[in-house]
C-alpha cells in the first residue's frame, strides 16, 4: 500500500465531498479513489467517512484525522521543490570535502560569506588530499585535483589555477637560476608525495603547445605543499607551489619566481585543474550549485574555466 497516495486521496476526497470530484482533482479514477480510502481506513482501523447517496461526511475520527495530515501534502511538495527546483532556496546541511592547500587558502575564506548569503545553510568543511569516499563520509560534494579523480564521479570543471616555479634568493645566489625546466635535474627541487599512492606529483610544463615533464632531483618530499613552501622560503631548493600558496611568500620577497620573462621558448607550468565533484548529477542540487556559483564568483577571473568547458564529465 503506498500510504501517502492512501492519504491524497483521503484529503482531497474530504474537501470536495464526494469521491467523483475527488478523482477529477487527481487524474484517476473514482474507483482508485475508493479503493485508496478503503485501505487507508483499513490499515488505520477506523471508519474516516459516513457515506450517504449523495455525499460522503467525515466521522469524528476522520476530521480529527485530517487535521493532523492535511500539512502532509504541502509538506511534500515544500521538500521536492526544496531538492528540485533550481530556483529554491539552499537550505540544510552541507558538508563538502577539498584537497587541502585550495581549501585552506581559497575555499574557507569564501564559506562564511556563503552562509551569510544562504542562513539556512549549515555548513562542514572536510580538508584532505586522501581518497574521500562520498557514501561512507556522508559528503554532499567534493573540490578535486586531476589525480583524485575516481570512476564514478561526476566532475564539473571549476577552476584552473596557475602553478609557480619558485626559490628564495638566497638558494638562487647559492646555486644559480636555472634558465629553462630542463635544468631542473641539476637543482634541488621540493617535491610533494601523493597521499594516496605515496607517488611524487609531476612538474609539467607547456612550451609552443607541446607539454612536457621535467626531469626532477627531489631533495626534500612532503605531503604538504604549506610545508614545502616554507622549505624553499628558508633556502631549501625550488618549489613548484600552486599560485594562491604561493602569493604571500611571493609577496614578502621570501621567493622569487622562476621561468617567468619571455625568452622565445613560451615555457610555462601546466596549470592546477580544480574539479567540483558529486556522485550522480542529480546531487547537483540547489545547495551544491549555490556553492560552485559562489566560489566561482570569488576566484580571480583569470582562474575561472569558460563556459564551453564546464561541461560534466564522468571520471
Amino acid at each position: 500500500m503506498n500510504i501517502l497516495h492512501c492519504i491524497r486521496s483521503f484529503i482531497r476526497t474530504a474537501d470536495a465531498g464526494s469521491l467523483a470530484a475527488a478523482a477529477r482533482t487527481l487524474g484517476i479514477s473514482s474507483a482508485a479513489v475508493g479503493q485508496n480510502i478503503a485501505r487507508l481506513e483499513t490499515h488505520l482501523g477506523v471508519r474516516l467517512f459516513n457515506r450517504t447517496t449523495r455525499r460522503l461526511v467525515l466521522t469524528e475520527r476522520g476530521s480529527l484525522y485530517l487535521a493532523k495530515v492535511r500539512h502532509v501534502e504541502d509538506d511534500l511538495q515544500r521538500a521536492q521543490d526544496a531538492v528540485t527546483d533550481p530556483e529554491a532556496e539552499p537550505e540544510g546541511r552541507l558538508r563538502i570535502a577539498s584537497t587541502a592547500a585550495f581549501g585552506r587558502h581559497v575555499l574557507a575564506p569564501l564559506l562564511p560569506s556563503l552562509q551569510a548569503r544562504f542562513p539556512g545553510l549549515d555548513i562542514e568543511l572536510l580538508l584532505s588530499d586522501r581518497s574521500v569516499d562520498h557514501a561512507h563520509e556522508e559528503v554532499d560534494v567534493s573540490i578535486r585535483i586531476d589525480p583524485q579523480l575516481e570512476e564514478g564521479l561526476v566532475a564539473r570543471p571549476l577552476a584552473q589555477v596557475p602553478f609557480v616555479v619558485c626559490a628564495s634568493p638566497v638558494y638562487l645566489a647559492q646555486a644559480g637560476v636555472p634558465e629553462a625546466p630542463e635544468d631542473l635535474g641539476d637543482h634541488r627541487c621540493l617535491v610533494f608525495r601523493y597521499p594516496v599512492d605515496g607517488r611524487h606529483l609531476r612538474w609539467g610544463f607547456v612550451r609552443d603547445g607541446q607539454a612536457f615533464d621535467a626531469d626532477l632531483n627531489p631533495a626534500l618530499v612532503s605531503d604538504d605543499i604549506d610545508a614545502l613552501a616554507a622549505m624553499a622560503a628558508a633556502g631549501g631548493g625550488i618549489a613548484r607551489l600552486a599560485a594562491f600558496v604561493a602569493a604571500p611568500w611571493l609577496v614578502r620577497g621570501n621567493l622569487q619566481v622562476l621561468f617567468a620573462s619571455d625568452d622565445g621558448a613560451h615555457t610555462s607550468p601546466e596549470p592546477m585543474r580544480l574539479y567540483l565533484c558529486v556522485t550522480d548529477r542529480r546531487d547537483l542540487t540547489p545547495k551544491v550549485r549555490a556553492l560552485m556559483e559562489h566560489v566561482v564568483e570569488g576566484l580571480p577571473e583569470a582562474w575561472r574555466v569558460d563556459a564551453a568547458a564546464q561541461a560534466d564529465r564522468r571520471a
